[in-house]
C-alpha cells in the first residue's frame, strides 16, 4: 500500500523469507494488491509455489469498490478456482462493504456452492 513502509508484495514476501521464521506469513489483500500493483494470478502462483509458501492468509473484495467479490473487474471466481489448484490450504477472509447488507451480501458465496 503506498505511504505504508512496505510498498509491494515481494518486499513483505522477501522479508518472510528472510526471517526464516515458519510461524512468520503473509496476508495477501487482494484488493490493495490489485490496486496497487495488479497481476493477481501471476502473484498468486509465484508466492504460493515457493516452498516454504510465505502466505498464510488471504483476504479478498472486489475492486474497484470493495464490494462482493462476484463484482467489478477482478474475476474472484477464476482466483478461487486457482487458489485450489495452488492447493492453498491457508484462510481466505472478506474485508467488503455489502451492498445490501450482510446476508444479502453473501450471496455471492452461496452461488459458487460452498
Amino acid at each position: 500500500m503506498p505511504g505504508y513502509f512496505l510498498t509491494s508484495q515481494a518486499e513483505a514476501h522477501a522479508i518472510v523469507v528472510e526471517s526464516g521464521r515458519p510461524n512468520l506469513k503473509v496476508q495477501m489483500d487482494l484488493y490493495h494488491c490489485q490496486i496497487a500493483e495488479g497481476d493477481l494470478e501471476m502473484k498468486l502462483r509465484r508466492f504460493l509455489s515457493a516452498r516454504p509458501s510465505s502466505v498464510g492468509h488471504i483476504q479478498i473484495a472486489s475492486v474497484p469498490n470493495r464490494r462482493e467479490p462476484d463484482d467489478g473487474e477482478v474475476n474472484f471466481a477464476y482466483l478461487l478456482d486457482l487458489l485450489d489448484e495452488l492447493n492453498f490450504d491457508g484462510w481466505i477472509g472478506c474485508e467488503y462493504r455489502p451492498a445490501a447488507g450482510t446476508s444479502e451480501g453473501l450471496g455471492w458465496f452461496r452461488k459458487r456452492g460452498m
